[in-house]
């Protein structure tokens, strides 16, 4: 090593490096692109998290991928743009806040709602920061300077532009429909805020009409009991001769002063309870369809908070939960419970925010006339503009969009997106856009959009919609959308129908949101369960972070991603990456300390002047790069970063450097420098190839190695060209397998992995091996065979061309009577062992009760036991004991 050789760390330690390095390539705007460049766009947009959270780990996930693409795109030359940014997250925004008032002993109603909403936007200021800073902490290659957040002005735009054009159009209308209400949050929410468990219930069974069995009379059963306030009709099967001289008829409500008419629906299953149905149209998704079939009343019977109400009942003012035991024992009372209350499992959906149940609840709402959206999203995957990965997640798309029902937009929240109608005092309904002001003396709608509305137009909205920004112009659509594959219908869905909704009016190459979209799996534990909560199993990424590194964290991930494939991850997978940082840097500062250097333009020698081994590592290093691109264009992350991994490792690390370090000692300076140029050429687009999934540690290599300015907006990889040696690449793969075949042998012979001995090699030249002596002496720890040599242990390798026989003498250097004795007591040993398995294999008795996994493992045993009895037998003969 020269004075001039730049010098590296003792050892690699992320902390003292990460925070500086990333705030290093902020403040020299790599990260920032240039709207007016002439280089093609590669363009990402974020999926927002809620700005109340904080990243997990599945968020780390998403975060590695998408930095990946974009640090692999602007190393090729593209004008890469990933923007960062926020989602307001209504409900779950507006529950935190008024968790906090409540400990306050306040409400949202003793603020206001100005007031209200001022407090949450202080709230958003003090807590947004903190996913920036994880995010600073993976090493996000966001641009901070176009950051968004789906309540700022331009966004806000965004939304009343598309809300009136949608309004204008007919798309966007007001109806009374049936929903999913939170009694807590008192207000709709989307199926995918609810989610459902397993509940331990009871189904009771009631009479309907008279007590006399000679009179007309039907038997109902329900879980919700409450419900039956609002019942109105029963329903059978049309051809259900039990019933058919009821249908038409009516039947009187045991506490309301109406009666119930009994209709004939092909919804009822005859051969299901009774074969008879109550029918509350609403409360409940499926008799809301037969009650719209038949034109029945639909009496709401609950207020916002699931009070029973309106019903003139003695019920009136009990909770749904108090009133299903109270309705349950009056009915008793009346005798018209008719078999005892039996314990009933059944899946009962929850709010996702609250955790109390959700009770499907008829209410005004405004709603999206899908059909004709869904339809466009359909079609623009159809026809290969929007391209989906994995293909085989195409069905599930077009089952969702093919069948997509109309869609509930309003919450009935103070913090969102104020729904731009206005109500004039005699009635008027307007639709106000961004540019127009609401009559004087108009009120506005009380209800904010769905988030899920915003943020389906972030594609766009982000980058200055509806205004023809220069942003817009350079980087819509986007590249492609990374997201998971559970959000596909909720978050994709609204996106591709917004996109194609606005890009009719686009030019021809901005008709979709994006051109391709990754969908990836979720985050497992080692085990393979989802991480939650509940199990006490999630992991915290900057945990990871502080522990092994961030390279450490972002390897682990991207070496797992696959389209549509779920990960497992653990902690032992994390200590593994971390040890790969490790390797990568002490290789590194190897090739360094011996000069390493990357060649300039012809600097390489010509192939002829090259060893084998330097011929086979440069081969190799072009056919992984190939595999690298294939990995990364499929966006199949793994099969890159296996690639790179055990490329690095196993053939870099564990065999070049081993064999340059024969190379380095043989005293031929035109040889050692011709070694040290190509470390350089391996190790440089090594390092390139790797630092989008590992930015960190190979930032710090490469500068060292190379001199640049950053490994940032250094180009990205290429394959070099030159032809693949296979001959050489044949060559050192025998040498591979002479040497792991005499150091195994070694090891047989009872040898110390350092202890050098005599040796004498046939075959060599038959083999085509005739100048890797060097390379075998060194890494087999061999001397030549001098005048008093004596082979005492003899192995024959078989390689491709030739056998090459290995004698050596071991006497002086091994014990050879006690290493007789202790292979005659290994081998008796495992003689053993391979009759006793063999003796249980050949029982027919035992195998007939055997399970299959006991005889599998017996099985096992036994090959291992064959196995050991000839390499025992083998190594006492070459001792000189039969």
């Amino acid at each position: 090593m020269t004075d001039s050789t730049p010098a590296l760390p003792k050892s690699w330690d992320p902390a003292d490096h990460e925070s500086k390095l990333y705030q290093g390539w902020v403040d020299a705007g790599y990260f920032t692109p240039d709207a007016s460049s002439d280089k093609p766009a590669y363009s990402i947009v974020i999926p927002p998290p809620n700005v109340n959270g904080s990243l997990h780990m599945g968020h780390a996930y998403e975060h590695v991928l998408m930095d990946a693409l974009t640090r692999r795109a602007r190393m090729q030359g593209f004008e890469t743009l990933w923007l960062p940014g926020m989602d307001h997250a209504a409900i779950a925004m507006q529950t935190m806040v008024e968790r906090k008032l409540a400990a306050e002993g306040l409400t949202r109603d003793d603020l206001g709602r100005d007031a209200f909403i001022e407090r949450v936007w202080q709230e958003k200021a003090e807590i947004s920061g903190n996913i920036g800073e994880q995010m600073r902490r993976l090493g996000d290659g966001v641009d901070w300077t176009r950051e968004r957040f789906t309540m700022d002005e331009g966004l806000s735009r965004a939304v009343q532009t598309v809300f009136k054009k949608m309004y204008d159009d007919g798309l966007i209308y007001q109806a009374e429909r049936l929903v999913n209400w939170s009694p807590v949050l008192k207000t709709a929410v989307s199926d995918i805020e609810v989610s459902y468990a397993d509940v331990e219930g009871e189904l009771v069974s009631f009479r309907y009409g008279s007590l006399d069995d000679a009179e007309p009379h039907i038997v109902v059963a329900t879980t919700r009991m409450e419900t039956m306030l609002g019942d109105t009709a029963i329903a059978v099967h049309p051809d259900d001769e039990r019933y058919a001289a009821l249908v038409g008829t009516e039947l009187e409500h045991p506490f309301l002063d109406r009666k119930i008419p009994v209709i004939a629906d092909d919804y009822v299953d005859p051969e299901f309870g009774t074969g008879a149905v109550k029918i509350t149209p609403a409360h409940d998704p499926n008799d809301f369809a037969v009650g719209a079939r038949h034109d029945l009343p639909m009496p709401t019977i609950m207020d916002e908070e699931a009070r029973i109400a309106d019903t003139g009942t003695q019920f009136d003012g009990m909770d749904r939960f108090e009133a299903r035991v109270k309705i349950r024992e009056a009915l008793a009372a009346q005798g018209r419970i008719v078999k005892e209350v039996r314990p009933y499992l059944h899946s009962v959906g929850h709010s996702e925010r609250t955790g109390e149940p959700i009770e499907p609840r008829l209410s005004m709402q405004w709603w999206v006339a899908v059909e004709s959206l869904a339809k466009a999203a359909g079609d623009a995957v159809r026809d290969g503009s929007t391209v989906i990965h994995p293909k085989s997640m195409e069905p599930r798309w077009f089952a969702w969009v093919d069948d997509m029902h109309d869609w509930c937009i309003s919450r009935q929240l103070w913090w969102g997106h104020r729904i731009p109608i206005w109500y004039g005092p005699d009635g008027e309904v307007v639709c106000v856009g961004p540019d127009e002001q609401a009559p004087e003396g108009y009120v506005q709608e009380t209800d904010v959009l769905d988030t899920w509305f915003s943020s389906g137009l972030w594609p766009f909205s982000t980058l200055g919609w509806p205004d023809d920004t220069p942003d817009f112009e350079k980087f819509y659509p986007n590249s492609v959308l990374v997201t998971g594959y559970d959000i596909l219908f909720f978050w994709v869905a609204r996106m591709m129908m917004f996109g194609t909704y606005v890009g009719k009016d686009f030019d021809a190459d901005k008709k979709v949101p994006f051109h391709n979209l990754f969908l990836h799996g979720l985050v497992r534990d080692e085990h393979g369960r989802k991480m939650s909560k509940s199990r006490g199993n999630g992991i915290d990424p900057l945990d990871w972070v502080d522990r092994f590194g961030a390279d450490a964290l972002r390897f682990t991930l991207a070496r797992g991603a696959n389209p549509g494939s779920d990960i497992s991850v653990g902690e032992d997978h994390a200590q593994s990456s971390r040890n790969f940082a490790t390797k990568l840097y002490n290789a590194t500062k190897f090739a360094l300390m011996n000069g390493a250097q990357v060649p300039a333009d012809g600097e390489l020698p010509d192939a002829a002047d090259l060893t084998v081994a330097d011929r086979w590592i440069l081969g190799r290093l072009d056919e992984v790069l190939a595999e690298v691109d294939a990995g990364f264009d499929s966006y199949e992350f793994s099969k890159a970063c296996e690639a790179l991994y055990h490329f690095a490792w196993d053939e870099v690390c564990d065999w070049y450097l081993e064999l340059a370090k024969v190379q380095f000692a043989q005293d031929d300076p035109q040889r050692s420098r011709s070694t040290a140029l190509v470390l350089g050429a391996v190790l440089d687009p090594l390092l390139r190839a790797l630092s989008p999934v590992m930015p960190f540690v190979t930032e710090v290599l490469w500068k060292t190695l190379t001199g640049g300015e950053s490994v940032v907006i250094a180009s990205w990889p290429t394959r070099s060209g030159r032809p693949v040696d296979a001959a050489a690449a044949t060559e050192v793969d025998d040498l591979q397998r002479l040497i792991t075949e005499v150091r195994r042998f070694r090891s047989d012979q009872g040898l110390r992995p350092g202890q050098r001995v005599a040796a004498e090699i046939d075959g060599l030249d038959a083999a085509g091996l005739s100048d890797v002596r060097p390379y075998l002496d060194s890494l087999a720890r061999l001397d030549g065979a001098g005048d008093d040599f004596s082979a005492t242990a003899t192995v024959d390798v078989r390689l491709s061309a030739a056998t090459v026989t290995v004698r050596i003498d071991t006497s002086g250097t091994v014990d050879i009577e006690a290493e007789r004795k202790r292979a005659a007591k290994d081998l008796a040993a495992a003689e053993k062992e391979l009759a006793q398995t063999t003796a249980k294999l050949g029982n027919e008795q035992f195998l007939g009760k055997a399970p299959d996994n006991v005889v599998a493992k017996i099985r096992e045993r036994q090959q291992v036991a064959t196995e050991e009895v000839e390499r025992l037998g083998a190594k006492l003969a070459s001792l000189g004991g039969s």
